[in-house]
């Protein structure tokens, strides 16, 4: 098929992705943030906290890559799925995106509470 005629879903696919990425971003930076307080408070952070720290930073920055991977992924598929004239609903980058911002926030809390 003539992706001319399809550039309005090619366009919004492309937005979708750079939120994706956006995303990823954010999760990155979570992770800095972390080792950011990691660091200014080192001196009467605990032990516990210490290893909370290390733990948000280190699954806050694999869970960033993992998305812009899933991101890219899912980007390549809906191009084809568009150029074919198919429908799949993304549900799957949506459910690992929930679970991913949940286990976030259960750590930053956890950090947070404990420290």
């Amino acid at each position: 098929m003539d992706e001319q005629k399809l550039i309005q879903q090619h366009l919004a696919n492309e937005r979708t992705y750079l939120a994706w990425i956006r995303t990823a971003i954010a999760l990155v930076g979570v992770g800095f943030l972390a080792t950011t307080l990691h660091i200014n408070g080192a001196q009467q952070m605990s032990r516990f906290g210490e290893n909370l720290a290390i733990l948000v930073s280190i699954a806050s920055l694999f869970l960033g890559v993992m998305t812009i991977i899933g991101a890219t992924i899912n980007y390549y598929q809906t191009r084809r799925n568009i150029n074919e004239s198919r429908f799949v609903s993304s549900h799957r980058i949506i459910v690992f995106l929930t679970a991913v911002v949940i286990l976030l926030v259960i750590l930053v809390s956890a950090y947070l509470t404990f420290v």
